[in-house]
C-alpha cells in the first residue's frame, strides 16, 4: 500500500498503527507533558526568587552578575547532570540560558532603582 491517503496505509490518520492511535506513544507523551509542566512551574518559582535577588542587589549596590557564582553553578549542575545520566552539556546550556535571563532581570531591577 503506497497511497498515504488510503485508510489501510500506516501513515493514514485512521490506521490503528498511526502515532495518534498508539497508546504506548500517548503514555510517553503524557509523561513528557507532565514533566514539561513541572519544569515550567519550577522555573517560575526560580525566577520569583531571582527577582528578589535582583531587587536586593540593586538596593545594595551590588553588580547584577556574579561570574564566580555562575561558574560554581555551572560546575555544580554539570556534576549533577553527570550523576543523573544526563549529558552535562545539556545542563550547562540550560543553566547558561537561565543565568542570562536572570542577569537581564537584575539589570532591569538596577535601572528601576
Amino acid at each position: 500500500m503506497s497511497d498515504p491517503d488510503h485508510p489501510d496505509h500506516p501513515d493514514h490518520r485512521d490506521h490503528p498503527y498511526h502515532p495518534d492511535h498508539d497508546p504506548e506513544l500517548e503514555a510517553f507523551r503524557a509523561s513528557i507533558d507532565n514533566i514539561d509542566a513541572a519544569l515550567v512551574h519550577l522555573l517560575a518559582e526560580r525566577f520569583k526568587v531571582t527577582r528578589r535577588v535582583g531587587a536586593y542587589k540593586a538596593d545594595s549596590g551590588l553588580p547584577p552578575a556574579d561570574p564566580d557564582r555562575e561558574a560554581a553553578q555551572v560546575d555544580r549542575l554539570r556534576r549533577l547532570a553527570d550523576e543523573a545520566g544526563l549529558d552535562p552539556v545539556i545542563s550547562e546550556k540550560f543553566l547558561r540560558f537561565v543565568i542570562d535571563e536572570v542577569i537581564r532581570h537584575h539589570l532591569q531591577a538596577a535601572d528601576e532603582v
